[in-house]
């Protein structure tokens, strides 16, 4: 670029070398290096009375002016001679960083150098080292020259081979969560579905001490005969989740017919118009809205006869003159069996009455999150005004059983009104609606002190809970339908899912509110305890004799394959020798009686298999005799004669 020009004057003529001086090159950068030198080293240079471009917005008359008294700095626009002068008027400071900014500069260089040498070496002998061993595999069949061709193209595909797996597993196990990238899964092939749904430990340590026949629940379910299956839907524990299970996702000879839009199912029984099912979802709320066990047990009995004579579902009249019925029967068989409220009694009772056999079944939940979970329910508009409540004939009067709210619903409360509230259902529910309210006078709380009153409730809940033919917990959706299905012989068609976000899991309360929503139900707390004790130590207890069955049928299976192949051994011997009957008894006098003894150790063995497994077959007959009807265990044992012909067929079909 031209300089200006009031700076043309004061730089004089160009510069000449000197003699000797090496001649101008065309290096821009060394031939202002030169000139620099050269005019440093003269005496009055152009160093000395330098002028700068001038500044934006200055005039060239302000520019032209002698400036003596302070340096200034070289601009841009400046040819390489007046450049190379100018740093020698800058500071020493700011020259010593400049320096320091340029060593520095050289260094990075110098390091990004030997980098990308270092990566051209390495990639450069990783080459010959796979080109060393390729052509040690791959030698007769192809030249050093080509092999070097060929072992970079097999290079580029194992690589793009390599990026094509990534891109594979992360589209199929997209995150963390894959089993393919834990280590478990190489340790454990086929992980076990019912651990660690709840996120708890694997070794459970029991607390309560339970009789083998409290564990054991194998219900001999008919559904072609008159066996009964009861749902006990308590509030806000999933019974509807469950309910829908019932209806919908069971194996089944005569599925339910749902319709769409229709919230019932018709489940008839196979070649019956009679159902197999009382719940919500098949015979509808016809003991009323989410009827308890003092309703229930009451109530199913006659509600099945009736339907079964009128086939319509009873009014609310005649539910309560059914109720009522049920309270003058049991008060009257009350004197005479001092036992009757018991719940074995119960279910005697509704047994004899009907005909039937009653199975009921309930579904529990964490007492915080059901009472959270009922809270939202009723900030909803929920109300259960439908809910009879009746006991011993009758519902509860106002005074027995007082409102906590004054309006059509209770919309809108907080949860501090809602705990406030001394006659609200939710607290304690589970134990209420589980319970024999009969024993304790119903809803009159001036029958018995409040202290014996909710002891009473709590054992009879427990009672009731443990001779129940099943009971499921919210928090274990896969164990609760491993225990259905082991208990009814009942599969279902798709397993359950846990769903551990829910409503009540969105209410964020501090350790003073959940304390006192434990206090509010502290009945529900040690039933709750109670029920995941039982179901826990069931769960693996119905494990444990699952595994052994197993164990028993594969030893039953080798004894039966081995007596088969000896068997086979020899039948196949003697044969060979009775081809040729004149050689072998030439060589064999004795062959008689070696054929002899030959049959008679195959009788013996073939007679020992028979015997042991009869005799696990009688076994196992005289326990299932044990808690049948005593018409059904002479029936069976009829048949016992048969059960070592009907193994030994199912081996042959296994084999």
């Amino acid at each position: 670029m031209a300089l200006p020009a009031c700076a043309a004057p004061a730089l004089g003529p160009p510069l000449q070398p000197e003699q000797g001086a090496p001649a101008r090159t065309t290096c821009p950068r060394r031939h202002s290096r030169v000139e620099a030198e050269l005019a440093a080293s003269r005496p009055g240079s152009v160093a000395a009375s330098v002028r700068a471009s001038p500044p934006r917005g200055v005039s060239h008359g302000f520019n032209c002016r002698p400036l003596q008294d302070e340096p200034l700095k070289a601009s841009s626009s400046l040819a390489g001679a007046v450049r190379a002068p100018l740093f020698a008027l800058l500071p020493r400071g700011r020259r010593r960083r400049m320096h320091d900014l340029r060593r520095r500069w050289d260094l990075g260089s110098l390091c990004r150098a030997l980098l990308t040498r270092g990566l051209a070496a390495l990639g450069h002998s990783l080459k010959h080292v796979l080109g060393a061993i390729f052509s040690k595999i791959f030698g007769p069949l192809a030249s050093v020259g080509n092999m070097d061709e060929k072992s970079n193209k097999l290079l580029l595909a194992l690589v793009m081979l390599f990026l094509f797996a990534v891109i594979v597993l992360q589209y199929v196990c997209p995150g963390t969560e894959c089993q393919l990238l834990r280590l478990q899964a190489f340790s454990s092939p086929v992980p076990d579905p019912y651990r660690s749904e709840d996120e708890s430990s694997a070794r459970f340590v029991p607390r309560y001490n339970f009789s083998r026949g409290d564990l054991l629940r194998k219900v001999d379910f008919d559904i072609k005969g008159d066996d009964l299956i009861v749902f006990l839907h308590i509030q806000k524990t999933g019974g509807t989740t469950f309910g829908r299970h019932l209806v919908r996702n069971i194996q089944l000879e005569q599925p339910c017919e749902c319709r769409v839009g229709q919230k019932k199912c018709t489940c008839h029984r196979p070649g019956k118009r009679e159902t197999w099912l009382f719940s919500r979802f098949s015979t509808g709320w016809s003991c009323g809205l989410h009827a308890d066990w003092t309703e229930l047990t009451s109530c199913v009995p006659a509600v099945v006869d009736g339907k079964r004579d009128a086939r319509l579902r009873p009014t609310r009249w005649r539910i309560f003159q059914i109720l009522d019925a049920a309270s003058k029967d049991r008060r009257g068989s009350a004197n005479t069996n001092p036992d009757v409220n018991s719940p074995s009694s119960a279910k005697a009772r509704n047994a004899s009455k009907s005909g039937k056999n009653f199975h009921y079944i309930t579904i529990l939940r964490d007492p915080v999150s059901r009472y959270l979970s009922e809270w939202r329910h009723v900030q909803r508009g929920a109300t259960w005004k439908a809910s009879l409540h009746v006991c011993d004939g009758r519902p509860p009067t106002s005074e027995e059983l007082p409102s906590c709210y004054t309006g059509d619903d209770w919309s809108g409360c907080p949860l501090k009104e809602f705990m406030d509230c001394p006659y609200n259902l939710a607290n304690n529910r589970q134990v209420r609606m589980l319970s024999d309210l009969t024993l304790v006078g119903c809803y009159n709380l001036s029958v018995m002190p409040e202290k014996q009153r909710n002891k009473v409730l709590l054992e009879s809940a427990k009672s009731n809970l443990k001779h129940m033919a099943f009971f499921g917990l919210t928090e274990f959706q896969r164990k609760t339908q491993y225990l259905f299905e082991k208990t009814f012989n009942m599969n279902f068609i798709s397993p359950f899912t846990q769903y551990n976000t829910t409503r009540a899991s969105s209410v964020e309360i501090n350790e003073e509110i959940q304390k006192r929503i434990e206090g509010l139900n502290f009945l529900d707390m040690e039933l709750y305890s109670y029920a995941k004790d039982l179901f826990l130590q069931r769960y693996q207890f119905m494990r444990q004799k699952e595994h052994q069955e197993a164990r028993r049928k594969r030893q039953e299976q080798r004894k039966f394959l081995k007596g088969r192949f000896l068997q086979t051994h020899f039948q196949s011997h003697s044969q060979g020798q009775s081809q040729n009957p004149s050689q072998n008894l030439s060589q064999n006098p004795n062959l008689n009686a070696i054929q002899n003894l030959t049959q008679n150790l195959m009788h013996n063995l073939i007679q020992n298999l028979t015997q042991s497994s009869s005799q696990n077959l009688s076994q196992k007959e005289t326990r299932d005799s044990q808690r049948q009807k005593p018409g059904q265990g002479r029936n069976e044992s009829s048949h016992a004669s048969n059960g070592t012909h009907d193994y030994i067929g199912s081996v042959e079909k296994w084999r």
